[in-house]
């Protein structure tokens, strides 16, 4: 059994009692509350570290906190200044459209003239008269005159009737001036719209032994298909790939099955057929005309008036293979003209 401290300057034991040993007991209290004492002193000694990591720790919240805030702010500078960038490039494209669709109201109202349509439109001198039609009776004077002669003179009111009465007389003579439709126009090539196109692929038809199928590249957005009778005259082979001739307002007819939607033009004898070459340098479609006979194409020739039928006994090819109309060569403005490879003084169709 251990021995026991009974502060009375004795230690107790089992067996017999030691007051010489009543100094090591209180030489060993001290000794622990010396050394509790010094832990004490050395953690209050740790307390202005801790306050000062406690302020720092809080300093760092605030730099943190306002670290946020920048950030936060510099996404919504830099959304307001997307913002206004889209905004100045919506702009120039809307200018940009602006200008298109002016040209393109240009062209088309170029192209109605060209082809006989009157198509009116609104000036400024005439949404001015009709403003001020409304306010001629309030400059009209508000008394009658006493002498009834004076009032037959040049009252305002007849003067606006004057006006208008010469304003109808005025559009009744244009509209007897007024071309004829363009159903009753010239019948010349200028009608038909010929143009440079490739033959991207070519195969037989499937229910045709005598027919090719083709798909054409004309300059539009989607390839057309073409069917053409050329199988006993022009090899498959030289078929692909190759620049060609073609009428591209005839209306789609469906051949074994296959709408076509255009016509390969060909110099051709009962023996011999040869398909047209555009000039060196042309693109697929650029127009093919002939000099001296200006004009637009017909968006599609009407079957009943018959104008392929009428045009097509003039189309020939001269002594040097040369195609032309009436004597006017097919041509491609600033490339040249179009041929056959070898047929000369024959019929195109």
């Amino acid at each position: 059994m251990s021995p026991t401290c009974n502060h009375d300057n004795t230690i107790n034991t089992p067996t017999l009692t030691l007051r010489g040993k009543a100094t090591d007991c209180v030489n060993y209290c001290s000794r622990s509350c010396m050394f509790l004492a010094r832990s004490l002193f050395r953690m209050s000694g740790h307390t202005p570290s801790l306050m000062r990591l406690e302020q720092r720790a809080a300093e760092a919240d605030q730099i943190i906190e306002y670290l946020k805030q920048q950030v936060q702010l510099l996404k919504e500078k830099a959304m307001v200044q997307a913002t206004v960038r889209e905004e100045k490039k919506l702009k120039v494209e809307n200018g940009k459209l602006k200008k298109e669709i002016e040209e393109l109201k240009r062209q088309l109202l170029e192209k109605e003239r060209r082809r006989g349509v009157t198509v009116p439109m609104p000036s400024e001198d005439s949404s001015a008269q009709c403003v001020s039609k409304p306010s001629a009776p309030e400059t009209s004077p508000t008394a009658a005159p006493a002498d009834p002669a004076s009032a037959v003179k040049s009252p305002p009111a007849n003067n606006t009737e004057a006006k208008t009465k010469a304003k109808a007389e005025k559009k009744e003579k244009q509209e007897k001036k007024a071309p004829a439709p363009q159903e009753d126009l010239k019948v010349d090539v200028s009608r038909l719209d010929l143009r440079v196109g490739r033959i991207v692929t070519a195969r037989k038809h499937p229910d045709a032994d005598a027919l090719y199928v083709e798909e054409v590249d004309v300059g539009e957005a989607a390839l057309r298909t073409v069917v053409s009778g050329l199988v006993k005259h022009v090899p498959l082979e030289q078929m692909q790939n190759r620049m060609a001739v073609f009428l591209c307002n005839l209306k789609a007819a469906k051949m074994r099955g296959i709408v076509s939607q255009a016509m390969v033009m060909c110099a051709s004898t009962p023996d011999k057929v040869e398909i047209l070459d555009p000039p060196s340098g042309a693109q697929p479609g650029e127009r093919v005309t002939c000099q001296g006979f200006p004009g637009e194409p017909d968006k599609e020739l009407n079957p009943k008036k018959k104008v392929w039928e009428q045009v097509q006994p003039d189309l020939r090819t001269d002594n040097r293979g040369v195609a032309n109309y009436k004597g006017a060569a097919f041509e491609v403005a600033g490339k040249g003209v179009c041929k056959a490879q070898t047929l000369s003084n024959t019929g195109i169709r």
